[in-house]
């Protein structure tokens, strides 16, 4: 049996931890820092780390604040924003990232998936999709969840993966920060059309949350989540041994 995972994510503002509602209003949280550490600290099985207004602000990445975030955590991270070229993923990983997370790079110019993982490897390239319900149609949004592309998500995900990208990280706009449950709707569209593993993300409020996405959704691989970790909700060591209770399989101390 495939053991779950549980993710924290640091959405980094400025050089410092933000977390917003449905992508908006933005309020500091902590150090990435002292943050990262924590969370490898407490049994977090892997951590993802957005620099979240670097594709918006058309900059790169802060590769300072990265490299010490690398250095101090002793699990596995993944890297985002402002990923636009190969040599963008080769500064990341340089920075100590173990794997590299594309969005709106990706949406400008679709080669990048290719080109990366011919380079890297496809277990290195990320394709996260920030989503939202638009007519009926579940749509790609870019740069940070402002722009609409008018991309399917379900079409851009299946050709994401016929690219060459290793691992889907889905953010569902319409649930995200509201603290209702994963969106399960779009989870299970998704897992329905890829066979790499799917990170769920966007709007988990408490434990029973990653209960109900794991046992209605067994081919979610990971819940992924922010504020309820930040704001010590939901403590991670608890979360992990409720849901071993519940027969989901964890990687426990």
């Amino acid at each position: 049996m495939i053991t779950k995972r549980i993710i924290p994510c640091l959405d980094v503002k400025d050089g410092r931890v933000v977390k917003g509602v449905n992508f908006l209003g933005l309020s500091d949280v902590s150090s990435p820092v002292k943050l990262a550490k924590y969370y490898s600290d407490c049994g977090a099985d892997e951590l993802v780390f957005y620099d979240i207004t670097a594709s918006a602000e058309g900059r790169a990445l802060f590769t300072d604040i990265l490299t010490e975030v690398a250095s101090t955590i002793f699990i596995p991270l993944t890297v985002g924003g402002g990923i636009h070229t190969v040599e963008d993923f080769d500064r990341v990983l340089k920075c100590g990232a173990d794997k590299v997370s594309v969005n709106s790079g990706a949406i400008r110019d679709p080669s990048l998936i290719t080109k990366a993982a011919k380079k890297y490897g496809d277990q290195c390239v990320v394709l996260s999709v920030d989503a939202k319900r638009v007519d009926g149609q579940f749509r790609v949004f870019a740069k940070g969840g402002r722009e609409d592309t008018g991309l399917d998500a379900i079409e851009w995900i299946k050709k994401g993966v016929a690219s060459g990208a290793g691992e889907i990280v889905l953010n569902s706009i319409d649930t995200d920060g509201v603290k209702g449950g994963f969106d399960l709707e779009m989870l299970a569209a998704v897992c329905d059309v890829v066979s790499v593993p799917v990170i769920a993300s966007g709007g988990a409020g408490c434990a029973e949350d990653f209960v109900t996405l794991f046992q209605t959704l067994p081919k979610v691989d990971a819940g992924l989540a922010a504020s309820i970790f930040h704001f010590g909700e939901v403590e991670i060591p608890a979360l992990k041994a409720e849901l071993s209770r519940r027969g989901i399989h964890m990687r426990l101390r």
